[in-house]
């Protein structure tokens, strides 16, 4: 991991419901044209969805298949992660560009836990588990993650 932040601040925040989401500014860094903006339930449906969008935006953008290959699987995996792990209603996933390179956030608005389904097809019992970190940081050149009381954002960002 190349760069975590951990805060604690107090309160909690009110008049966010399920799909009120942090506004995409906290999402995104600033620093790039915002490609997309997707806000989804935190549920395993809104994974296949967001590859299907990154795959949009890396063909409109006429990106290489080599990035848009790296796109899908960033989004892929961070967007499993907060699925998976952050007990989140929701997930916000912000795609923004530059010349240089494309921005991957993802932000949940849960707390770290424990998977809690278990392995239940028989092709899943012996895949290892863990590794989706790792996959990002094969693809992006920084990776990012920022957790406080209102769940976690992960950027990644990848090369063009």
């Amino acid at each position: 991991m190349r760069d975590v932040t951990c805060s604690s601040r107090g309160g909690a925040r009110p008049g966010h419901g399920p799909l009120e989401a942090e506004p995409f500014e906290r999402v995104t860094s600033g620093a790039g044209c915002v490609l997309a903006v997707a806000v989804l339930p935190a549920c395993p449906r809104a994974v296949p969805c967001l590859r299907r969008l990154t795959t949009v935006v890396a063909r409109t953008r006429r990106l290489s298949s080599a990035a848009e290959e790296a796109l899908a699987v960033v989004v892929s995996e961070l967007a499993t992660n907060a699925v998976l792990h952050s007990g989140s209603p929701d997930l916000v996933v912000a795609l923004e560009a530059d010349d240089h390179s494309v921005t991957v956030g993802v932000r949940d608005h849960g707390r770290w836990r424990e998977r809690t389904a278990p392995r239940c097809e028989p092709v899943d019992m012996d895949v290892e588990f863990g590794r989706g970190l790792d996959l990002v940081d094969a693809y992006a050149v920084d990776r990012s993650v920022l957790c406080d009381d209102r769940g976690t954002l992960v950027r990644a960002v990848i090369a063009l």
